[in-house]
């Protein structure tokens, strides 16, 4: 029974994740795909930060490389930017791979460096991509990008363009609601691997490493393809994550990922705390929910003016907030949001069954010992003495 008092709020959550769906308009469909994908990448990267204890700010790299992997995968044959025509699961399976082929690539260097070093180094890798993503016109379009072909599977389309017709409870469920469920089955997936990893000997390693390489060599964990091994896996899930944030835009260009992706991304594991899968996830939803619905709203906000006018704009206020919450959890919440909920449940009292609290056995008395007459605890004074 405990068991499944643990496990109800993430069964409550995917009921209600399940549910959106057939509430949601456009706009928060939308949102919600961008949220997922960015939920995925998340996870990847506190698997390197939190547990590995790595810093990178390179993830918009590999989120670059997933997501043109993908759309020059599965693109049609002939068009400008040329493409190959594979199925469309091929193409994110094939994003994750090469993502986390260039991951391996790179792992002499991070297998090398800690630190602020190798988040310095990594940052070279953004601009590679920039470069990269203008000048390889044939694959990716140039400056101005490409269309990513709809996802896809024999018989069945995901797209607005020529859905085959499904309902459910009366609502019409367009190419935004089948990806939404796509995006949903991602994120499980890749949320449960996380948390696979975090408990297997492989996590346990990379803790170790995380606390002290000294120690962690001492006890015969090779600290270089430790770090390796988590800077791959963190690359494959940015791979997939690329993918995921192709299908979502449905055209991509270079912009899309800039290094302020990669911060973005070092933003929402601080806030939901690293080394945390669930606090990865809450706040990849939170840095990119926030904005949006900013945007979205701000006519009805009196105290924001519209972008270009030299006011406190959406964009602006957003990255406010997101600098006020990164120093309200580096003061007063240690730990993000995944520290402060493990931090109520601790402080929760304890549930009230009805019975009585125990009675402690009665214990039988101590019996003062007798005053010694060798060593007389009071002191006497003798005859010969008494005046």
């Amino acid at each position: 029974m405990s068991d499944l008092l643990r496990r109800l709020p993430a069964i409550v959550g995917l009921v209600v994740a399940l549910a959106l769906p057939l509430l949601f308009n456009d706009f928060w469909l939308q949102t919600g795909l961008f949220a997922m994908a960015a939920v995925v990448g998340a996870i990847g990267l506190t698997l390197l930060v939190g547990v590995a204890g790595q810093l990178s700010l390179g993830h918009a790299f590999f989120a670059a490389l997933g997501a043109y992997t993908y759309a020059w995968t599965v693109g049609e044959v002939g068009d400008r930017a040329a493409g190959l025509g594979l199925p469309a699961v091929l193409g994110i399976v094939l994003a994750g791979v090469v993502a986390a082929a260039a991951g391996a690539l790179f792992s002499p260097i991070s297998g090398r460096l800690r630190g602020i070093y190798l988040g310095l180094a990594t940052v070279g890798l953004v601009f590679l991509a920039r470069h990269l993503m203008v000048n390889l016109e044939a694959y990716t379009g140039g400056f101005n990008g490409r269309t990513v072909e709809p996802f896809s599977v024999p018989g069945f389309s995901f797209s607005n363009s020529d859905p085959d017709f499904l309902a459910v409870a009366g609502v019409e469920f367009g190419g935004l609601h089948r990806l939404w469920y796509l995006f949903l089955v991602v994120v499980l997936l890749a949320a449960w691997l996380g948390r696979n990893v975090k408990a297997s000997r492989t996590g346990r390693a990379l803790a170790n490493v995380r606390d002290s390489e000294a120690a962690a060599a001492a006890m015969g964990i090779r600290v270089a393809r430790a770090k390796a091994t988590a800077f791959v896996i963190s690359s494959a899930y940015a791979g997939v994550a690329g993918a995921l944030m192709a299908l979502a835009y449905g055209r991509i260009a270079p912009d899309l990922f800039g290094l302020q992706l990669s911060i973005d991304f070092l933003v929402m594991i601080v806030l939901g705390g690293l080394g945390s899968i669930a606090g990865a996830a809450a706040g990849a939803v939170f840095v990119v929910t926030l904005p949006l619905v900013l945007a979205q709203y701000s006519s009805e906000l009196p105290f924001l003016a519209t972008p270009g006018s030299g006011g406190l704009d959406a964009a602006t206020l957003a990255r406010l907030l997101y600098g006020a919450a990164i120093l309200a959890v580096l003061l007063f919440l240690r730990g993000g949001l995944a520290g402060a909920a493990r931090r109520l449940r601790h402080r929760r009292p304890p549930r009230d069954t009805g019975e009585p609290p125990p009675v402690a056995a009665p214990t039988a008395p101590t019996a003062t010992p007798e005053p010694s007459l060798s060593h007389p605890s009071v002191p006497t004074r003798s005859k010969e003495t008494t005046p």
